[in-house]
């Protein structure tokens, strides 16, 4: 069964295309599911859309989740479309999300680090002013932000985890005990970690997912696709890559339930 777990659509501000243009690509994939999982509004903040680029209004949330549960009636006996949200990992205001999205029927949630400590996964510039050792650190604490997020109960999928890879050079051949204990606290947590398949840079990379499977970590896929051509991406390629590093299931979710499917077809 094929499925993409991941995707934004046009409401986000930085993404393109309606969510009927990505469940209509999925199908026409022959996909199995198709989760919509567009970034949460940034329900914290006074302004209904702060960050017009990179979220939705918070008045925009409710005709989200009932668009995309009208097409899951819809798509019926074509697709099971699946109903999620990427949520960033905000520490201040976690109570605050957390009733929010227990209030809506959501299939699952993503939560995702995009900023830590000030610092955004996307400013490079400001990783290559750093000395060695603040590398590290910095390293240290955004793995710290990870587990905060396994820990809060909030999510079913963490989102990118080592995202960095992408964007700060020399970032996966830093060390730390941080990763292991980190990966440690994931298991615990019983909390799924997705491979994440935006550019062909997969994160996170072989080392990270051959001590996820040492410590039980489970997995699963996503594209993160910000149009709708890009659905299900690298989806096959992953799969044998998986397999490989000897994962032999990953996840799906309905309801907030975890679900088991084969790697081998």
């Amino acid at each position: 069964m094929t499925f993409d777990l991941h995707t934004h659509h046009n409401r986000c501000g930085h993404a393109h295309g309606s969510i009927r243009d990505y469940i209509t690509a999925a199908v026409e994939k022959g996909m199995s599911y198709i989760g919509i999982s567009d970034h949460t509004p940034f329900f914290a903040e006074t302004d209904d859309r702060p960050s017009p680029e990179a979220s939705m209004a918070k008045s925009e949330f409710p005709a989200y989740i009932q668009e995309v549960l009208s097409l899951k009636q819809e798509f019926a006996g074509q697709i099971e479309v699946l109903l999620g949200v990427e949520a960033d990992f905000l520490p201040d205001s976690l109570d605050l999300y957390r009733n929010i999205l227990g209030s809506y029927p959501l299939d699952y949630i993503i939560g995702s680090v995009h900023d830590f400590e000030g610092v955004s996964l996307y400013d490079t510039g400001y990783w290559e002013r750093l000395s060695p050792q603040g590398r590290l650190e910095l390293k240290e604490s955004y793995y710290s932000y990870i587990e905060q997020s396994a820990k809060s109960g909030i999510y079913d999928i963490l989102g990118h985890v080592d995202a960095l890879n992408r964007y700060f050079p020399g970032y996966s051949v830093l060390r730390t005990e941080m990763a292991e204990h980190t990966l440690r606290t994931i298991a615990a947590h019983d909390i799924v970690i997705e491979i994440n398949s935006s550019d062909e840079l997969w994160v996170p990379d072989t080392w990270l997912l051959e001590r996820a499977l040492h410590y039980g970590v489970k997995v699963t896929f996503g594209s993160d696709a910000h149009e709708p051509a890009r659905v299900g991406e690298y989806f096959e390629a992953i799969r044998k890559h998986l397999l490989d590093i000897g994962f032999r299931e990953w996840a799906i979710f309905k309801n907030r339930e975890r679900i088991m499917l084969p790697l081998e077809r």
